[in-house]
């Protein structure tokens, strides 16, 4: 072999491994085999802001689960409309990406502008000065997700706090519905008219909404963080009774023990934590649709917990919706045996879970002694070991002492069901923080 024709080769191969990694990187959008994004414009963006050159981790900083097709966007999707969607970071890094959905789209969702800013502060559309980033796709500045399909961002380079606001922007020109949406955010998300993707002040997002559309993670390249913790729940973990803006989930509260506690000197993980909770959820049965709104927990576990970044410990806390929506009397057996499959799922990935019991609902309007019988089978094996590596007693921690079938009063939020600010509060102390150290069991 001549020495010219030896480059050539050796050339050769370096650009392919350069194309497989790119396709490898951009490739990790879908990976629960969704379909893939297609980049609309590839032209490439090489300011300041474009790449990550700090060191650190890709750990999770914020999640929600795509829940449903969000009513009366069937037809026209929100064409023509930024929507600048508020979420709260648990932790801080120097780079960011972020993750778009149209799982619930009936047409290719086509979003030809988005951007990435820390907020100014609370309960605002404004960002922080000199933190507006703009984001690319593969390159590109515009993206079409198709039907069902997902994509990852480019990392953009950005000093985000941790504890701290982020406002992530899209927007798309045509319609495209029905728009796939989490509801129950508790955190006001804004709305314009027009591009305003680049509008740092705020001004024209005169529109409000509860929900959260299209966004579904927020990753960061953290040197606070080690790895993620995936909590999946129902409602008790989306906080669907928790103050609006003030972040007073259990899991909010979690992360911030955690975080207070390593600051401390503690010996702990340093794990941030993401939030996976559907209101309404259960372990066993799906909603309806193709796909299902509120998916079960068996359904989404590959999609809301294996896919998410960097995943170390599970935490899983359902089954309450399993008993109270079930129209014939629930069965212990199948309820354990769901989560048991769940945990199988985890142990496959070396991924140790933590299992919550259930709390007590007497008082609410789906209480029976029948009802409440099934409860306290399953939580009776939950606390023999028979089901999770370890395990957080909520309704140990929650109850009333001199009544057991209910919350304590000042921890029910009055529907005798979800928690109060306080009681979020005390689901996340009763928490043993050494429980996030080690790996999954090899069998239960």
């Amino acid at each position: 072999m001549t020495r010219r024709h030896g480059y050539s080769v050796l050339s050769a191969l370096v650009a392919l491994i350069v194309a497989l990694s790119a396709a490898i990187y951009f490739g990790v959008a879908a990976g629960d085999g969704s379909p893939l994004g297609t980049v609309t414009d590839g032209r490439g963006h090489r300011d300041s802001t474009a790449a990550p050159v700090s060191t650190g981790t890709w750990v999770g900083a914020w999640s929600a689960s795509p829940t449903g097709a969000e009513p009366g966007t069937e037809t026209t999707g929100l064409a023509g409309r930024s929507v600048r969607n508020v979420v709260h970071a648990s932790v801080g890094g120097t780079s960011a990406r972020i993750t778009l959905s149209n799982l619930y789209g009936q047409s290719p969702l086509t979003v030809t502008h988005a951007t990435l800013a820390v907020a100014a502060g609370d309960d605002t559309a404004r960002a922080a000065a000199g933190t507006m980033r703009r984001l690319t796709f593969g390159g590109g500045v515009g993206v079409v997700i198709p039907a069902g399909g997902q994509v990852l961002s480019d990392a953009v380079r950005v000093a985000m706090p941790h504890d701290t606001d982020v406002l992530v922007t899209t927007y798309s020109p045509t319609a495209s519905g029905p728009v796939t949406y989490h509801p129950h955010a508790r955190q006001v998300s804004y709305v314009a008219q027009g591009d305003r993707t680049e509008d740092a002040t705020g001004a024209s997002y005169t529109e409000q909404s509860p929900n959260w559309r299209y966004l579904t993670a927020l990753d960061v390249l953290s040197n606070e963080s080690d790895g993620t913790v995936v909590v999946l729940g129902d409602s008790l973990t989306d906080g669907i009774t928790s103050t609006v803006g003030a972040n007073h989930r259990w899991t909010d509260v979690l992360s911030e023990r955690l975080r207070a506690a390593l600051v401390g000197g503690a010996d702990l993980p340093r794990y941030s934590v993401v939030n996976q909770g559907i209101s309404g959820n259960q372990v066993l049965t799906d909603g309806l649709g193709r796909p299902a709104d509120n998916p079960s927990g068996l359904s989404r576990f590959g999609r809301d917990v294996l896919s998410r970044t960097n995943v170390k410990v599970v935490v899983i806390d359902l089954g309450v919706n399993d008993i109270l929506r079930n129209p014939a009397l629930a069965d212990p057996d199948r309820i354990t045996d769901g989560l048991r499959t769940l945990v199988r799922q985890a142990h496959a990935r070396g991924l140790k879970v933590v299992g919550a019991t259930l709390m007590p609902f007497g008082g609410h309007l789906g209480y029976t002694p029948a009802r409440e019988n099934v409860r306290q089978q399953v939580n009776a094996r939950i606390r023999a070991g028979l089901v999770y590596d370890a395990v957080v007693d909520f309704d140990k921690a929650l109850r009333d002492p001199y009544d057991p079938r209910r919350l304590r009063s000042d921890y029910d939020s009055g529907d005798h069901l979800h928690p109060s600010d306080k009681g979020y509060e005390r689901m996340a102390d009763a928490f043993d923080l050494r429980e996030l150290e080690g790996a999954g069991q090899a069998e239960l």
